[in-house]
């Protein structure tokens, strides 16, 4: 299933042709009509798939080949300009699709709220699961200046749909004093400022549970990640985040779908961004799919 009988545009690499046998689909979610600084986020899926390009087909770090998953890129889902709720409404029908015919969801933002009709398409497949959300924002607001649809807003969202207390955020670095005070008295896991490290000790207590994964490339420091939206100085290293991307490979959590999210390549001409975005989800398809 692609979203146009007729898309021509770049696919990430090695993907295969065949949706029906596919184990995993990879779908883009162009949406940037939320943000609070900087948009651009909305180009994000295009120049992943065409920076992944550039990829070595196979890992060093797994073991593995590309050629060993069985992966389509369905393309980006054609959500109609500046209209957040029909958007998410179209993501959330999409991703239960995927759900519905037993596919592992690996979406591609878009702004952080793309994540939000994700969780709830979950919701309504899985009885109980848990959130890993990676990330330099707390992204606890109840609103944004009196808008309740904002990329500042979903793991507050998430924490009402699932419950706060299976909610694991790891890299936290920003938000307001409010949304920390929250996250202390809510229930929820908060690891502010590194992911490796609280990430080792978290795993195994999720060991069995059903987990889904969403990361923010803006946990990334902007020296490794300039190309996004709303950037934080003081951020993880690029290999930090490949060693958390395979502790979660490693650990034994069954995992249910996954997105990264918030690449705006207009803010990074040398591209490093997508090119790092790219590798992540390289790992992530190596690791995550049929794990």
């Amino acid at each position: 299933m692609r979203f146009d009988e007729a898309y021509s545009g770049n696919v990430f690499i090695l993907s295969k042709q065949d949706y029906e046998t596919a184990d995993a689909v990879l779908y883009g979610m162009p949406m940037d009509w939320t943000v609070s600084f900087r948009p651009g986020s909305r180009f994000g899926p295009a120049r992943i798939r065409e920076a992944s390009l550039g990829l070595e087909e196979y890992s060093p770090y797994a073991d593995k080949h590309l050629e060993e998953v069985n992966y389509f890129d369905a393309g980006d889902i054609p959500l109609p300009f500046g209209n957040p709720q029909r958007s998410l409404d179209l993501i959330e029908e999409y991703v239960t699709t995927l759900l519905d015919a037993g596919k592992f969801p690996l979406g591609m933002g878009g702004e952080h709220l793309v994540s939000w009709p994700i969780f709830k398409a979950l919701k309504n497949k899985y009885d109980d699961f848990a959130i890993i959300h990676i990330d330099a924002h707390a992204d606890l607001r109840e609103q944004y200046e009196g808008e309740p649809l904002s990329h500042s807003t979903p793991i507050r969202k998430a924490c009402g749909l699932i419950g706060a207390e299976n909610v694991y955020s790891f890299g936290i670095r920003s938000g307001m004093r409010e949304e920390f005070q929250f996250a202390r008295e809510s229930g929820m896991h908060m690891h502010k400022f590194d992911v490796a490290e609280p990430l080792k000790k978290v795993l195994p207590t999720l060991a069995g549970r059903n987990v889904y994964v969403t990361i923010d490339i803006d946990v990334l420091d902007p020296a490794h990640a300039p190309g996004t939206g709303t950037a934080e100085a003081g951020g993880i290293t690029s290999k930090e985040l490949l060693e958390a991307i395979h502790l979660i490979s490693e650990s034994d959590i069954n995992i249910i779908g996954a997105d990264l999210v918030e690449v705006a390549p207009i803010y990074d001409p040398s591209e490093q961004t997508p090119i790092a975005a790219g590798k992540f989800l390289r790992e992530i398809l190596l690791g995550w799919v049929n794990k």
